[in-house]
């Protein structure tokens, strides 16, 4: 995919806007090499693998930064006590995404991996930071695999792009279902303006409507502003339409403002539905916190089958500080599934770990396997392997797409934080 002259001069002008920034701390790099610039684990003939992480460290999805990039570390570090991948440890450059307000942060970061050469890019979280950098990324022969991206027009944007959350047709779907069978039939949403929002609003309003309900508020050309601060007058006019339930289609930044704006005009927030962008253990203290039984009852969804607490420990080894796990297991599985890419496509390239993917995944079938020493242990002998994803996830589709995906659905105590009720299955159709 060849990128047009217009859009390099773009990229050039924001990363002049944001030099500073990226030498003070936005690309920090891990590497296993010696004091003598060699690898630590030697260099095999398949030459040696470099990741880039591009997730976010700053902006309004910085919440679900520290799980993302510990489980890629903690793949990376499982990979490398093994032996590496063709004698040689993973290399790993982090970068910040940010969000979509600081493009230019993302920009100048994805830029940063492509000039270090790395395979394959883990990132972003955020579809429209995606948006912003795909193509430059895919276009320079890299694999990028996003372990948060449900954008359902993402899917199958691009050979190069993977993605190991599943599009918003799931999530939305499984949302839409769980407001429908709570007995909601007028549903408000406070959606923003991001392609993120309105396509699970899409989804949701789906299902509504085919169950003979309506959205009373949040239809299209009922958006805010991405950078809104004054909710008063939205949510009166949310709740003047008389809801059964109110969705909140945002990320963090923003949510707690409006939680405390719902609270004060008296909704019943137990009628409250938290997604994937915005799901935290907002608890009883700081800029987040909420008198305590604020949130009893509401609900949310996040997909991913609901780390085993063997995992969560795993995790913790890298990040003692975790205190959510919020697509961890996927970054965990899309670190896993490119570097058993590249060890089945015999060489560390780009172009060998897309040629391999789907094949890993289990999409032509094969041994089923879990973990690196097992996996790699069939792939040497020569088998075909069907990689058991922690996150839950199904072999890539068509689409690059997985082709069926867990969603969590999570309910909030008297303590304002949650806790896992039940799971649920859904296909992913290719597109």
């Amino acid at each position: 995919m060849k990128r047009s002259v217009a859009r390099v001069a773009a990229l050039a002008g924001a990363l002049a806007l944001v030099l500073a920034a990226c030498s003070s701390g936005g690309g920090d790099s891990e590497s296993t090499a010696g004091s003598d610039g060699t690898s630590a684990g030697g260099s095999g003939e398949g030459g040696q693998l470099h990741f880039g992480t591009f997730l976010p460290v700053t902006g309004s999805l910085a919440q679900l930064g520290p799980p993302e990039i510990a489980g890629v570390k903690l793949a990376i570090d499982e990979i490398n006590s093994a032996g590496g991948v063709f004698g040689s440890d993973i290399e790993l450059t982090e970068t910040d995404s940010s969000d979509a307000d600081n493009a230019a942060v993302g920009i100048a970061a994805a830029q940063e991996l492509i000039n270090a050469d790395v395979q394959v890019v883990i990132g972003a979280a955020s579809s429209s930071v995606t948006k912003n950098v795909v193509d430059d990324i895919t276009g320079a022969g890299i694999v990028q695999i996003s372990p948060a991206n449900t954008d359902t027009s993402l899917s199958g944007y691009s050979d190069f792009y993977f993605r190991t959350a599943p599009p918003d047709t799931v999530q939305g779907d499984v949302l839409g279902n769980l407001i429908v069978g709570d007995g909601a039939s007028n549903v408000a949403v406070l959606v923003f303006n991001e392609s993120y929002g309105i396509s699970l609003r899409d989804v949701v309003q789906g299902v509504v409507e085919d169950a003979g309900g309506a959205i009373t508020y949040g239809n299209a050309g009922q958006e805010f502003d991405p950078t809104e601060t004054n909710f008063g007058t939205i949510v009166s006019d949310a709740l003047a339409t008389q809801p059964d339930a109110v969705v909140i289609l945002t990320f963090t930044t923003q949510t707690p403002t409006i939680v405390r704006e719902l609270a004060a005009q008296g909704w019943d927030m137990s009628k409250t539905y938290f997604v994937d962008g915005n799901l935290q253990n907002f608890g009883t203290e700081g800029e987040t916190g909420f008198p305590a039984g604020t949130l009893t009852g509401a609900q949310g969804t996040l997909p991913g089958a609901f780390p085993a607490q063997e995992f969560q420990d795993r995790m913790k080894g890298i990040d003692p500080d975790l205190k959510d796990f919020s697509y961890g297991p996927e970054s965990y599985d899309a670190t896993m599934l490119a570097a058993l890419a590249a060890l089945k496509g015999g060489e560390a390239t780009g172009e060998a770990i897309q040629a391999n993917m789907a094949a890993v995944s289990g999409a032509d079938g094969g041994t089923e396997c879990t973990g690196w020493e097992e996996c790699s242990g069939l792939i040497e002998d020569g088998e075909d392997i069907a990689y058991q994803a922690v996150s839950g996830v199904g072999p890539f589709n068509e689409a690059n797409d997985p082709s069926s995906a867990f969603i969590g659905v999570y309910q909030f105590g008297e303590d304002n934080t949650y806790t896992f009720v039940r799971s649920e299955e859904g296909e992913v159709p290719a597109s």
